[in-house]
């Protein structure tokens, strides 16, 4: 059973900085993909970035790329987001994703409880 549990949400003000982080416990993840998805009110849920556990792949939503960076820890069981340059359209939960495929809009199969994330203009 995997589990992930994200921590680094916040207040954050427009074109300042947060740093996300989801540490996962379970089965070896060397051959899974893990990434983050964010939901704002009333809006579907939506892709934000993803990794390969195991590779130096890595893919963006549009809307974030060259804002923020998807980085994992093996030694810790951890991926990261670093937001930069963060605009208040960013203020969503954030949530940590983790399975065999991750494809856009859709996610994999084990999602972390979220962590709370506003950006005020």
């Amino acid at each position: 059973q995997v589990q992930l549990e994200e921590s680094g949400g916040g207040l954050a003000q427009a074109g300042g900085s947060l740093r996300l982080s989801c540490h996962a416990s379970g089965p070896p993840f060397s051959r899974y993909v893990m990434g983050w998805f964010r939901q704002a009110p009333e809006k579907d849920r939506e892709f934000v970035a993803a990794l390969k556990w195991s590779t130096s792949w890595t893919h963006y939503a549009d809307s974030v790329k060259g804002r923020f960076t998807i980085s994992r820890d093996s030694d810790k069981n951890a991926i990261y987001l670093q937001m930069d340059n963060l605009k208040p359209e960013d203020t969503a939960v954030y949530y940590c994703n983790a399975g065999n495929s991750i494809s856009p809009p859709h996610g994999g199969e084990y999602w972390g409880q979220g962590t709370q994330v506003i950006v005020s203009s």
